[in-house]
Order: structure tokens, then sequence, then C-alpha cells
């Protein structure tokens, strides 16, 4: 067979691949699409190679607290979109809620970000990688700007202005 067919067919199959490859990690939103899970090693390199200002938020289904401040990040995070803000939804529903009821819930709910589900049970190994002094306690927020080292963990449901202050502490931190 000659050299160019050769190299051409492993360049389909790469392409194809490479194609298959982007459309399964694109695959972050909940609507009609799966659920990505998240062991803490996945955790961890998401929060260490966050690439843009990123918020990750810690909820759950059963946390009213979390249901309530999630469409107002969403939508704040949208009006900071020009400066590349990114919102996390990080599911610590127990293993029974993965992925049906969540996806469900999420999709009821509106929530269009990115949503993973971490799947650990033990926050005595996860909540240390996100921020040493939490005790696991949700709703939790960790706002990370990697190219600034900018880190800073919120235990507790953040109110729509509280958020949008923190969001700007976020992005000036870039300037």
């Amino acid at each position: 067979m000659p050299k160019s067919v050769i190299n051409g067919d492993f360049t389909m199959k790469t392409i194809l691949l490479s194609i298959s490859f982007i459309f399964l990690v694109g695959m972050g939103s909940v609507h009609g699409q799966e659920l990505p899970k998240w062991k803490l090693k996945d955790l961890e390199a998401a929060i260490k190679n966050a690439d843009r200002p990123t918020v990750f938020n810690f909820w759950a289904t059963f946390c009213k607290p979390c249901v309530a401040e999630i469409p107002y990040f969403q939508q704040l995070v949208n009006k900071y979109d020009s400066a590349g803000v990114r919102l996390v939804l990080i599911s610590l529903d127990l293993p029974e809620f993965y992925p049906k009821k969540i996806k469900s819930f999420a999709a009821q709910h509106g929530f269009k970000s990115s949503i993973t589900w971490l799947d650990e049970t033990n926050a005595d190994l996860f909540c240390p990688v996100v921020d040493p002094g939490w005790s696991g306690a949700i709703p939790a927020s960790l706002f990370v700007n990697n190219a600034t080292h900018y880190r800073k963990f919120f235990e507790d449901q953040l109110h729509r202005d509280e958020f949008e202050k923190e969001l700007k502490a976020l992005i000036a931190s870039q300037h």
C-alpha cells in the first residue's frame, strides 16, 4: 500500500478520534448529555489547572440554600462572561442520585452551567483539597484565578450582592 494512503488513513482516524474526544470532553452540560463523574484527582486537577477565573460551587439537590443561589450565580457569571469567568457546579449528591436524579433536577431548575458529580464519600479527603478549614457544610464556593494566585473560599450561602462583589474581586485580580 502506498505510504500516502497509509498516512491519509491514519490522519482520518486521528481526526475522527480527536472529534470524538472533543465531543466527550465538552459534555459538561446536563441538557441531553452525560454528567461527568469526578474522583478526588479530577477535582484537584480542575482546581489546579483552571485556566481562567473560575467559581467551583459545591451543592446538592436536597440543599435548599444551594438551589436558591445557583440561578443568580449563573446570571452573574453570564454578566461577566467577557472577563472569561466560569462556573462549575459540583454535585455532592448521594451515589443513588447519579446521574438520573441530578440531571433531571438540574434540567427542571434551569441549571445551564457545567455540572459534575463528585464520586467521593469521605469529606475528610476532599474537603482539605478545596480548603483546609472546610467542614463539609454546603453550599460552599471556591473562587480561583490561577493566573494571579487568587483563591478565596466561602462555606455558606452567598447572596447575590456578595457573589457579585466576589466576582469583581476575582476579575480585578487579573489587572
